[in-house]
């Protein structure tokens, strides 16, 4: 399958709405997402093939910290690798403009996103009793960190 990943345009809200209302028990509202296409602090991908949204990913970063709002995929696209490139893309991006970590929750009983997240080094670092409603679940906390390698100047010298 030939798609991109792209910055999520207000041409695809409309859709990313109706995926949102697909996948989740509080979706996101159109307005909500739209407002995300112009916030600064945000960071809405999209996997797009033809015009067509197949997946997206959001990110909001704040003083050197990224947080994942979402990962959804319009289910007869799933297990295709978009929300691992979305994914991929999500913690390049991050990475790219310097955030220490990317962090998300995701409830306990999603194992398919579990399974996917620590394949990509994702590390559980807590849990949120309770965070889900709809039904009542926990969220699990996983974050990535980013390693970056300083460069020391060696000023030794031989007086």
């Amino acid at each position: 399958m030939n798609y991109s990943v792209e910055a999520l345009t207000a041409e695809l809200v409309p859709q990313a709405a109706k995926l949102e209302a697909e996948c989740f028990s509080s979706p996101w509202s159109e307005e909500s997402l739209m407002r995300e296409t112009e916030n600064g602090n945000s960071h809405f991908l999209a996997a797009v093939s033809g015009g067509e949204l197949l997946g997206y990913i959001g990110v909001q970063e704040i003083v050197g910290e990224a947080y994942i709002t979402n990962v959804a995929v319009f289910g007869k696209y799933r297990r295709c690798g978009i929300g691992r490139a979305l994914l991929k893309n999500a913690c390049d991006g991050a990475k790219m403009r310097k955030c220490e970590f990317i962090t998300l929750e995701v409830r306990e009983s999603n194992k398919n996103a579990i399974a996917l997240y620590e394949s990509e080094g994702f590390e559980k670092v807590g849990v949120r009793k309770n965070f889900y409603s709809f039904p009542t679940e926990n969220g699990i906390i996983y974050t990535k960190y980013f390693q970056y390698q300083e460069t020391v100047k060696n000023e030794d010298s031989c007086d």
